[in-house]
């Protein structure tokens, strides 16, 4: 009976042997050239000046091209990803979320900055003359103030602030409690505080590191009013289907970078360019806490809802807590590795 079962085990085997290739290669990606997403923090031509020499030396590493797609908005990317137009991307951590979510994207790498700090944070910032001081001041003139928020699928220049400024400090809409509210990148948000075409927008700590030393004399109208707690450095993401050998290629090229050989003071100027240290190795896990600040969010929406009924609110309510609990089981799962 063991030698039968034994004999059926190995024709099992070499059958799934012959099968998987064939079913494996239908679903693995295999580009001729790689497609690196950057999201739209600044302008196209900067990004691009900043990314070039990075995206350049990875080409040569991997033997093949390696392309920049850029977008006008962070949705652009996420988009890109999911319909395969890009294999690579940095994302922050929110769009990094949605390109997990909904592109099958995959974390592989974090950004340390040229400090060698581990994360940044998020701010509000005014023009020096507006004669705001602090958030209480930006509440009590709510209807005249005009507000440059950031993208939607931005960490710092949309999610956190929402989160622990705007639902759980102060309990506002910022549609209903300002004169206006409009939406736009880091670059573009600043320029206008400093231009004072808007009186207060949200930023992050390394875009205004970048401000000051491209725009000094406009950098000193900059007043910042709120600083949030520290955010995990953006994400690197690839799609979990492009190649492993290729995969396994591109996290050695990008974890290697600026650390050792003969190339490593031109690969720290680069990175330096760009406002980083070399990367660290990361995965899913980093984007655990944005997650639970994502679904606190969307709970305190649902539950000041006045439109909702009390039933499709505990149905909804009851959906994001299975959400939450998912997520903390996830979180369970990799602390014990």
């Amino acid at each position: 009976m063991l030698k039968r079962i034994q004999t059926m085990m190995a024709l099992l085997v070499a059958t799934l042997v012959l099968i998987a290739p064939a079913v494996a290669a239908e679903d693995v990606l295999t580009p001729p050239e790689l497609s690196f997403g950057i999201i739209s923090t600044e302008s196209t031509s900067e990004l691009k000046k900043n990314w070039m020499p990075f995206l350049q030396d990875m080409s040569a590493a991997l033997g093949m091209p390696v392309k920049p797609f850029f977008a006008s908005d962070y949705a652009g990317v996420i988009e890109g990803m999911r319909f395969k137009k890009v294999h690579v991307a940095w994302f922050g951590n929110k769009s990094a979320i949605e390109a997990v979510d909904r592109a099958n994207g995959e974390v592989f790498a974090q950004q340390v900055d040229v400090d060698g700090n581990p994360g940044y944070w998020s701010l509000i910032i005014t023009h020096k003359d507006t004669g705001l001081e602090s958030i209480d001041d930006v509440i009590k003139r709510g209807k005249q103030l005009n507000f440059g928020n950031g993208d939607v699928n931005s960490t710092s220049g949309y999610l956190i602030p929402s989160y622990y400024l705007w639902t759980v400090e102060y309990g506002i809409d910022p549609k209903q409690h300002f004169k206006t509210v409009r939406n736009a990148n880091h670059s573009a948000n600043l320029m206008a505080v400093a231009m004072k075409q808007v009186d207060f927008a949200t930023n992050n700590t390394e875009r205004i590191k970048k401000f000051k030393k491209q725009n000094p004399a406009l950098a000193q109208n900059i007043k910042i009013l709120w600083k949030s707690p520290l955010i995990p450095s953006d994400p690197l993401v690839w799609r979990k289907d492009l190649d492993r050998e290729l995969k396994s290629r591109i996290k050695g090229f990008v974890l290697a970078y600026g650390r050792s050989g003969d190339n490593k003071a031109h690969e720290l100027k680069v990175l330096a360019g760009l406002d980083l240290a070399p990367y660290w190795d990361s995965s899913n896990k980093q984007l655990i806490p944005i997650r639970e600040i994502k679904y606190a969010k969307e709970k305190m929406k649902i539950a000041h809802d006045e439109n909702i009924s009390t039933a499709a609110k505990q149905e909804k309510l009851k959906a994001i807590d299975a959400k939450i609990a998912e997520v903390r089981r996830f979180s369970d799962m990799m602390n014990r590795y």
